[in-house]
């Protein structure tokens, strides 16, 4: 009968070891979770452009759906939005409270804009005052889409305390976790979220009435998600109901 030989356990030790020594030359960049790797300030320009298109959809609507006086939203949108993005030409590199403040102001702006828009837009629904399918589709369109334009820019400002703090990754956690914060092998190693992708976000919010692919982890970022399924899908269904009676 063979004796029985003792487990030599030098191997395993000295795999244990090799494994150590390979982590200990890994750049901490690369071990750090997505959220908390220090990158690039973001550029204002595509915040610029989203503005200026919500403002731009703001005065192509009918009179009769704006907030009188008609000139005077619109126009400190385009203002507000004009002079964030002269502050912050070089990228979104200052955390400033007063920076914050015009970015909110500005956003609430728009979002006032639009809430007056859609309140009077279904108000007449409810009356039967609008008879004209083009004009409601068209009318229903623009407030829909600047609605995904108004929640993408909350989005964007709010999540771990707008992009000058995530550049900076200050904020320990997310608030929203996308899909390459989970799989960091698909993107690059200095990827982060700008405003186009929250922009997504808010879009596949609004049409599925849910989130998609990117999961909202802190309490405000799902009851802003409520609200915007809430505010999309009234708006849908009230526009495309009075639509179908009237070509009927």
């Amino acid at each position: 009968m063979d004796e029985e030989r003792p487990v030599d356990s030098g191997g395993v030790r000295g795999d244990i070891e090799q494994l150590l020594a390979l982590s200990s030359k890994i750049p901490a960049a690369l071990i750090r979770p997505v959220w908390r790797r220090i990158t690039e300030s973001e550029s204002p320009w595509a915040v610029l452009c989203a503005v200026l298109a919500a403002t731009a959809l703001q005065v192509a609507l009918p009179n009769r759906y704006e907030i009188p006086p008609n000139w005077l939203l619109p126009t400190l949108g385009a203002l507000l939005g004009l002079g964030l993005s002269i502050a912050n030409h070089e990228g979104f590199t200052r955390i400033s409270p007063q920076l914050r403040l015009i970015s909110k102001l500005l956003i609430a702006v728009i979002s006032l804009a639009n809430a007056g828009s859609a309140g009077r837009l279904i108000a007449a629904l409810l009356r039967g005052k609008e008879q004209d399918p083009t004009t409601l589709l068209l009318t229903g369109g623009a407030i829909w889409l600047t609605n995904v334009i108004v929640f993408g820019m909350w989005y964007w400002d709010l999540d771990r305390g707008g992009p000058a703090a995530r550049s900076r990754a200050l904020k320990p956690y997310p608030d929203l976790l996308f899909p390459q914060m989970t799989a960091p092998d698909l993107s690059a190693p200095d990827w982060k979220p700008e405003f186009l992708d929250y922009l997504y976000v808010s879009f596949t919010t609004a049409a599925a009435f849910s989130p998609t692919d990117v999961l909202p982890l802190a309490r405000w970022a799902k009851m802003t998600m409520m609200v915007q399924s809430i505010v999309s899908l009234s708006t849908l269904v009230l526009v495309i109901a009075r639509a179908v009676n009237i070509l009927k």
